[in-house]
């Protein structure tokens, strides 16, 4: 996995959190930088050519969506595009990290309104629909299919 393009869609989820309701607050920066922080730095070891932890690019990232006026949902848009190309690479608890941290931002400004709440939603229901997904096994005979206990 790049981490770096990760960590920069993931700048973009937490963008789209932020500006569910129109207005990124001073408090949300705030707290995206705390959550970065204190729930992922001490955790990833990849590194840039200057030695900047890959992690903050999830920051540049949000910050570069803000200056470019970028919409909520187009940043939910740009996420989840990404996670369909790489649904095999990211795993249950980094699905689950990004849900809660997108649960934190939302939180962090006066506690999540109604269009933040929605928006918490979506990347619940985008995270965790690759779970639900069927497998499709082709078997070629009978024997196949009493190989695999799926016929007595």
């Amino acid at each position: 996995m790049d981490y770096r393009v990760f960590y920069s869609e993931l700048g973009k989820l937490l963008y789209a959190v932020a500006d569910a309701d129109g207005v990124v607050s001073k408090e949300e920066k705030e707290s995206l930088y705390d959550l970065v922080k204190t729930r992922l730095a001490h955790k990833e070891v990849h590194t840039d050519e200057f030695g900047t932890n890959d992690v903050w690019y999830s920051v540049f990232e949000f910050d570069i969506s803000e200056d470019q006026s970028l919409t909520a949902m187009d940043a939910f848009q740009s996420f989840a595009e990404y996670l369909e190309a790489n649904k095999h690479g990211i795993d249950l608890e980094t699905r689950q990290l990004c849900l809660l941290l997108a649960d934190r931002l939302a939180e962090s400004y006066r506690h999540s309104n109604r269009k933040e709440r929605e928006m918490v939603q979506r990347i619940r229901e985008l995270l965790f629909s690759i779970e639900r997904q069927p497998v499709i096994v082709q078997l070629d005979s009978k024997a196949d299919l009493r190989d695999q206990n799926l016929i007595f």
